[in-house]
């Protein structure tokens, strides 16, 4: 092939993602076509000479990791895909964002094979990559052995001017530099334009001087459309291992379409027929639609490269495990996200002895307990707070913070919660890890689209909010969480607990760290909780999210629901109420999510249909509801707060034995 041949086949190489990514969207008749064909050649590029990857075997545990921040343009990386040798086959690129398909309107990890995480909220995709290197520098640190660099890959982030807008890119870039991350690159595609036009006008500061008071290596004003200004720029980036890397690639939105490029018109919406046959002939590009011809398919086509790759690697790990068959064992069973064989019969036992031991302690003393038993058992936890480590009480015997030693297991995150949030999902989706992410629950509000996402996603991460009420006290309204229990449990796909004492508290980590589908929330009090009394038969029944914890000797007239803190007004009451001659039950909800997936007659074992039922929680009453249906009652607080000590704030807002007698004998009639 000569030279004019040659560059020939560069040009169709690239013209091929344009091609498909106009196509697609105009199919659908919706997407977002400008980012793909803009940012073509720096795709190519990369993922052609650079990105280390099997198409075959996405799961290859040492292969570099990708992320499309900018999430919109995910015609980018669904042609990536296919053309490399992903099983993602032509038919899919057809069906673009239709039921059903594989190429979903924004690329999902859970759906699409190759694509390493949900992205589309702008700023997420990038904390996902600070996540990714932290746990690949923690992984190597902790399993990788002289002459056994089994732990040794790359992260690799597109990101957009609207990812850096975001201020969740603040968070974790600075957290990055930080930490020193030389494994992260992010690519950024400096095209000047949003949707509401060119960005000058809302978004002029100095970007790159930004990343390089991070402490970030930056690679400002790179062509983004010429190759060999790409290929240095990029090789430059894998010489760099001491800290991040950020090159600035300039690139023309919608570049090829003669009406649209550069501006907005090609951000979010079809070219339309006239522009994309004008584009065609702009780019010699005679094909119909989804069309690719067999030399550039043959050019794209990665399954060799990478099967030369993965199948090096195996090499290596078999030197590794034949030398260090202990550790290759850990290793597989943390990669594959598996607890300890072991584990269920250990979390039984230890649900046992903190039962037994029943103090009374603050739920988020408990929780630092049942960190203490755990972690000797799960050296996968990487865990971390903002900024309120010692508030939080998510440090426990052995913590070593990641800043002081490569091989840690603790992330001192500083006052980022979001960051927090979404870098915890970045190190659950690389695995080998089960992070979890502490604050107060009143600050669950700023980590809240990413605890979204971790439920988006299925991952297992652990979300431990503290100071959960009004029991929190002088901080006042500001502080106090009153809505956010709530606000926390219509999340699809999340776990909230919110535990009455210390074992519930056990019980809580127990389930977990269990969950393999799914994030948990862990809602914790300040304030000192008593511990209840429970047979064994009522333990086993904690994971299942709501028992009966108090039965009376008598038929019950009434069922009394509590949570948390307040379930302790429950028990007092029913105590009142039976020397009244009044039975009733007291049921522990310390999970509604996890009492819901009971078969519907377990549920009605504990809640019975024709018996009036009482809810009591420190917290907004809406939710509620549900439960205690149009006979029954809750007591709750749908105001907010106020300054002052807990003893003073609970009997204000109707948290007494007095009232919850009151109320379930106004319910009876």
């Amino acid at each position: 092939m000569n030279q004019s041949e040659t560059e020939a086949l560069t040009w169709k190489v690239s013209a091929a993602i344009r091609a498909l990514a106009m196509d697609a969207v105009e199919a659908a008749k919706s997407g977002h076509p400008g980012a793909p064909m803009g940012m073509a050649e720096i795709a190519s590029v990369l993922w052609r000479d650079h990105l280390r990857f099997d198409p075959k075997k996405p799961a290859w545990p040492n292969r570099d990791r990708f992320v499309l921040s900018n999430g919109h343009g995910s015609m980018l990386l669904y042609a990536l895909l296919h053309l490399t040798g992903f099983d993602l086959p032509i038919e899919e690129l057809k069906r673009f964002r239709q039921l059903g398909s594989k190429t979903p309107g924004h690329p999902e990890n859970f759906v699409t094979r190759g694509v390493e995480t949900t992205t589309g909220p702008l700023g997420q995709g990038l904390a996902n990559a600070v996540g990714f290197a932290i746990a690949e520098r923690t992984l190597a640190a902790q399993f990788n052995r002289p002459g056994h660099d089994i732990v040794d890959h790359n992260t690799w982030a597109f990101c957009g001017d609207g990812c850096l807008m975001e201020g969740i890119s603040h968070e974790v870039c600075s957290l990055a530099g930080t930490l020193a991350l030389g494994k992260l690159k992010v690519i950024w595609d400096s095209n000047g334009i949003s949707i509401d036009g060119k960005i000058h006008e809302w978004f002029a500061e100095d970007t790159c001087a930004r990343f390089e008071a991070y402490g970030w290596h930056v690679i400002r004003a790179v062509d983004g459309h010429d190759r060999h200004a790409l290929e240095a720029a990029i090789a430059e980036a894998e010489r760099v291992t001491d800290k991040p890397v950020f090159i600035q690639a300039k690139t023309v939105i919608g570049l090829g379409a003669p009406k649209k490029q550069g501006t907005e018109a090609s951000h979010g919406a079809p070219l339309g027929a006239e522009e994309i046959a004008a584009v065609r002939i702009a780019m010699n590009w005679p094909y119909p639609p989804f069309q690719i011809p067999a030399d550039v398919y043959a050019e794209w086509d990665q399954s060799a490269k990478g099967a030369a790759r993965s199948s090096e690697w195996e090499g290596r790990f078999a030197a590794y495990a034949a030398a260090h068959p202990e550790l290759a064992a850990e290793f597989e069973r943390r990669v594959a996200g598996h607890l300890p064989a072991d584990f269920d019969t250990f979390a039984q036992a230890t649900l046992e002895a903190v039962q037994a031991q029943a103090e009374t302690i603050a739920s988020r003393k408990a929780s630092q307990n049942a960190l203490n038993n755990l972690a000797p058992k799960l050296p996968e936890f990487l865990g971390g707070s903002a900024d309120l480590t010692h508030s939080n009480l998510t440090n426990y015997k052995g913590t070593l913070p990641i800043t002081r030693d490569p091989a840690g297991n603790t992330i001192l995150y500083g006052v980022r919660e979001f960051g927090m949030t979404a870098i915890a999902n970045g190190i659950a989706l690389h695995g080998g890890f089960l992070p979890f992410v502490a604050t107060f629950l009143v600050f669950s509000d700023y980590a809240r689209n990413a605890v979204r996402m971790s439920a988006l996603m299925h991952q297992r991460v652990v979300h431990v909010y503290t100071h959960d009420s009004i029991g929190l006290g002088e901080d006042g309204p500001t502080h106090q969480p009153i809505e956010h229990a709530e606000s926390l449990r219509i999340i699809p796909n999340l776990d909230v607990w919110r535990p009455c004492d210390s074992a519930e508290t056990q019980g809580a980590w127990n389930a977990a760290v269990s969950r393999s589908q799914g994030p948990s929330a862990l809602l914790l009090s300040r304030q000192n909780l008593a511990a209840q009394p429970r047979t064994p038969a009522q333990l086993a029944e904690i994971a299942k999210g709501g028992y009966v914890l108090v039965e009376p000797t008598e038929a019950p007239r009434a069922v009394i629901v509590g949570t948390g803190s307040e379930l302790q007004f429950a028990t007092a009451a029913q105590k009142v109420l039976a020397e009244a001659g009044i039975p009733v039950r007291v049921v522990s909800m310390p999970c509604v999510e996890a009492f819901e997936r009971r078969p519907a007659e377990e549920q009605a074992a504990v809640l019975p249909a024709d018996l009036p039922t009482v809810v009591i929680e420190a917290g907004v009453t809406r939710g509620w509801w549900k439960i205690a249906g149009r006979t029954g009652a809750v007591i709750g607080i749908d105001r907010f707060g106020e300054s002052a000590p807990e003893k003073v704030l609970y009997p204000l807002f109707g948290f007494t034995t007095d009232n919850v007698v009151a109320t379930v004998k106004r319910v009876l009639g």
